[in-house]
């Protein structure tokens, strides 16, 4: 039996809110981190935002540490378990490595900073790969 018999790419509306759902997290975690900071800026939201890029550098670590650690050893963000997809290496279908998964989160991030262009590469290949994944050789199926 071949593995990749049983496999289904995942959505892009099952990624795109598995990305919603990081994105949050990761914000909500950065927020509680950095809360004492972010308080003194009150009801001004420029002014949060202000103090929000002192720390942009710690905030773009997280992303990666996320990102790297849950895809590798979960297979999975929160995000994606949450909506039932993995991310599986590209040529065996198995388990990503570290390195692919860092690889990943690199060009995941890289691809944010630039208009999030790189996302749109999955409307393009039939493995809806985007930048990132064609990159760290990896793909999204179901779960």
């Amino acid at each position: 039996m071949n593995k990749s018999e049983n496999l289904e790419l995942a959505s892009i509306r099952s990624r795109a809110f598995a990305f919603v759902i990081d994105d949050f997290l990761v914000t909500l975690i950065v927020i509680l981190i950095y809360w004492d900071k972010i308080a003194i800026a009150g009801d001004d939201v420029m002014s949060a935002l202000i103090i929000m890029n002192d720390f942009i550098l710690q905030v773009l670590f997280l992303k990666f540490l996320y990102q790297s650690f849950f895809v590798w050893y979960y297979g999975a963000t929160v995000g994606k378990i949450v909506t039932k997809i993995k991310v599986i290496d590209f040529y065996n279908f198995g388990k990503v490595s570290i390195t692919s998964a860092m690889l990943r989160s690199i060009f995941r991030i890289v691809s944010e900073m630039f208009f999030y262009i790189g996302f749109i590469f999955a409307f393009f290949n039939d493995g809806r790969q985007t930048f990132h994944d064609k990159l760290g050789r990896t793909l999204v199926v179901n779960a």
